[in-house]
């Protein structure tokens, strides 16, 4: 069996959803359930054996010792976080406390529970904690893309809470010898992403016939990884990864955001048809947020180099099967716009005033 935390979010939920159809192997699976945690992501697991779900705070030491007494799992997958930079602005202390704390506590009770394991357990252990591109700060339009040895300048409250987990497990690596893997990946995009980030926002702006909100000028650049080639990367990584090292995972694809607006929006014209006319139409550009970080570049040799690992997915491709898949669960994305969520929208976009 294998721990895995934040198992109810976006890439957790296709992690676990991914793990289970490849391998089969049982996930004791650890999650919050906090805005952006929905068991419904794993309605297809429902009553399989193989998937043991326990609501929880990874915060929670008690708990976390109890469940590595229980079910002694030989891996942990470090899913659980805040992921939203814009979230992490308007309150920076819930990132402080799950990111730092949390990952913190984790590495504790990993320990612990590692150091009391049989000599061949032991040496199979691993921790595999997954991070972001956004640790290593941002990137002028010509510069060299992020490798693993790139200097961390995190900008904003989000990226310094990962950063500082990341330090925390190459520290518990280093001085204590626990077999820690880290990946630091590209932006994600694909099912169950829940609607505050752009590419999920877009498309039930879109539908809903509601501005498509593009921060600044929208040139900033990311580069997109479909979320089941991230699965894949991590599966490669957990299996023969040197200890102690970090891979960085993408997708090869680097795009302005604006760019990705208006390919959402044609194909959106194409699959789900406007007589209102284009979607297009309906983008607005509002005022930047603070310390937004222009470029993100994810160089991912070492990870094909060391374990043979490319994506599968085109962008053209992964974000066809996105768009199809909101399409047709439009009861998972009418339950996941709750309240709060609407709350959310309404914080974070009601002072943004269009202009560039």
């Amino acid at each position: 069996m294998i721990l895995v935390t934040g198992g109810a979010g976006f890439i957790g939920s296709n992690f676990v959803l991914d793990w289970i159809e490849a391998t089969g192997e049982p996930v004791l699976n650890l999650d919050a359930l906090t805005y952006a945690g929905n068991l419904r992501n794993l309605a297809s697991l429902q009553g399989d054996p193989r998937h043991v779900f326990v609501q929880g705070d990874i915060c929670d030491r008690a708990l976390l010792d109890r469940l590595f007494a229980e079910h002694r799992p030989r891996a942990v997958l470090h899913f659980a976080a805040e992921s939203h930079v814009d979230r992490s602005i308007h309150g920076p202390g819930a990132f402080m406390r799950t990111n730092v704390e949390g990952t913190f506590t984790l590495l504790e009770a990993a320990r612990q529970h590692w150091a009391a394991l049989p000599a061949d357990k032991k040496a199979a252990f691993r921790f595999h904690h997954v991070s972001t591109d956004e640790v290593y700060g941002s990137l002028a339009p010509d510069a060299p893309a992020f490798t693993e040895i790139h200097p961390y300048e995190p900008n904003s409250p989000y990226s310094a809470s990962k950063a500082a987990s990341d330090h925390l497990v190459r520290a518990w690596h280093h001085t204590y010898g626990l077999p820690v893997v880290t990946t630091n990946c590209s932006n994600n995009y694909g099912p169950y992403h829940f609607p505050e980030k752009l590419i999920p926002l877009l498309i039930v702006n879109a539908l809903a016939g509601k501005p498509l909100p593009v921060y600044g000028d929208g040139q900033q650049v990311r580069d997109w990884l479909y979320v089941g080639d991230h699965c894949s990367a991590i599966r490669a990584v957990l299996a023969n990864g040197r200890l102690g090292e970090t891979y960085n995972i993408g997708g090869w694809n680097e795009q302005a955001n604006i760019d990705i607006v208006h390919t959402v929006c044609k194909l959106l014209d194409e699959l789900r048809p406007d007589p209102a006319g284009p979607y297009k139409r309906l983008i607005t550009f509002v005022t930047d947020r603070p310390g937004h970080d222009r470029r993100y570049a994810i160089d991912a040799r070492k990870i094909e180099r060391e374990l043979g690992w490319r994506p599968a997915e085109t962008f053209a491709s992964g974000i066809r099967k996105t768009l199809q898949w909101y399409l047709a669960n439009a009861d998972w994305v009418a339950e996941v716009q709750s309240g709060s969520y609407r709350d959310w929208v309404a914080q974070n976009y009601a002072a943004r005033a269009p202009g560039a």
